[in-house]
């Protein structure tokens, strides 16, 4: 991998610190320059729009998250896989709680110019998920059936994150994770 200019990483700090706090919508080139402490010529010569900062900030977003849960995967069978899955990537959210905030914001968005990249990044990611579940489903499942399936634990999972990290942050990852996995587990359905 490229080693990034400490300039570069300066800019994509401050865009991701702003672009959680207003939006990518809310975040202009000349903000992004202030808070880096650069000039915003030199925003420009990084990245030639603001479509291609927030585009390289969430494919790499997007990449590591599908990174860890590959890892997870690695590391379990059957649902000990799902619920390595959702460990993970909780840590990772909690690590990572303004890129969470603005991938939350942003990752189902069908209108910006890099969402090509990020439905082929995200499908990958979810890729992981479906494959965790494979052995788990009953044959005949569809594909689109277990891309939904893949959904439905990522998107629980990340707006389940945010959700701990913005109102109750002072639960214990365990806790939140064991929640999360509780809504899978069908005794909601049959308590």
């Amino acid at each position: 991998m490229a080693r990034i200019s400490p300039t570069k990483q300066a800019i994509l700090d401050a865009a991701l610190e702003l672009g959680a706090l207003h939006g990518i919508s809310g975040t202009t080139m000349d903000g992004v320059a202030e808070r880096a402490g650069v000039a915003k010529g030199s925003v420009y010569y990084n990245f030639s729009s603001k479509d291609a900062l927030f585009g390289e900030l969430l494919t790499a977003g997007v990449r590591s998250l599908a990174e860890s849960l590959r890892a997870a995967r690695g590391r379990a069978e059957g649902f000990a896989a799902i619920e390595a899955m959702v460990a993970d990537m909780l840590a990772l959210i909690a690590e990572n709680r303004a890129l969470a905030k603005l991938m939350a914001s942003e990752i189902f968005r069908t209108d910006r110019a890099w969402q090509d990249t990020m439905s082929v990044l995200r499908r990958e990611a979810l890729g992981e998920i479906c494959a965790a579940l494979e052995p788990m489903l009953p044959a005949g499942t569809t594909e689109n059936g277990r891309l939904l399936m893949a959904g439905s634990i990522f998107g629980a999972t990340l707006m389940g994150g945010v959700e701990w990290l913005l109102f109750s942050p002072d639960t214990p990852a365990p806790e939140v994770s064991a929640a999360i996995l509780f809504t899978f587990s069908g005794r909601l359905a049959h308590p």
